[in-house]
């Protein structure tokens, strides 16, 4: 009984919170109508297929089906089908006139060929739509980074703009200059005679 008692004690706070976490995030997952519910069939295993295989796969097929060597195979495949069901004696027939047994398997190839095809397909755009994502982030950003790098020109040209040039000092230093000579031209007169007694 002691160690029974014990349990729930030894149970550390970061557990228990870690706990509850996982309770909430399971109770939100069945809330959730996007999510679907998982039933689970004891009668019969579904087929377990790695979809990127299987994918790939697809993608190789509707490759082959869109060049001319498949072309040039089908053709010598049906020309050589009629023409041995017209050309030999008809014992040796095996598929009269109408041809129905071609027919249905060039339907049958074409019934695994469109899902395959269409597989690939959508794999394909896919990729595309994140390439298509990626290439949209890489526009914001360079866009954001455009927009940045002209708000900073056009604060480096305002600051440039208040910014003293060296032609401004001195035009200024020249003024100033021209204003001390105009208030003081007496010290001026009286400095030039200590020059020539000190000669």
């Amino acid at each position: 009984m002691s160690q029974q008692s014990r349990k729930p004690a030894d149970r550390s706070p970061e557990k228990k919170g870690a706990e509850k976490k996982a309770a909430e995030k399971k109770e939100s997952a069945r809330a959730r109508l996007d999510t679907p519910v998982e039933r689970h069939r004891t009668l019969m295993r579904r087929p377990s297929l790695d979809s990127d295989a299987f994918g790939l796969f697809a993608e190789q097929f509707a490759r082959f089906m869109g060049t001319a060597r498949f072309l040039v195979y089908m053709t010598l495949f049906v020309l050589a089908w009629v023409l041995w069901n017209t050309l030999v004696p008809a014992h040796l027939r095996f598929d009269p006139y109408a041809f129905i047994f071609l027919t249905l398997m060039l339907s049958l190839q074409a019934s695994y060929a469109a899902p395959l095809i269409l597989l690939a397909q959508n794999r394909q755009e896919m990729r595309d739509k994140v390439v298509a994502e990626r290439d949209r982030q890489a526009n914001t950003r360079a866009h954001a980074d455009m927009e940045f790098l002209a708000r900073e020109m056009a604060a480096l040209r305002m600051a440039v703009g208040e910014v003293a040039t060296r032609d401004y000092v001195r035009s200024e230093l020249r003024t100033l200059l021209s204003e001390i000579e105009e208030r003081f031209p007496a010290a001026d007169e009286a400095e030039e005679p200590d020059l020539v007694e000190g000669e």
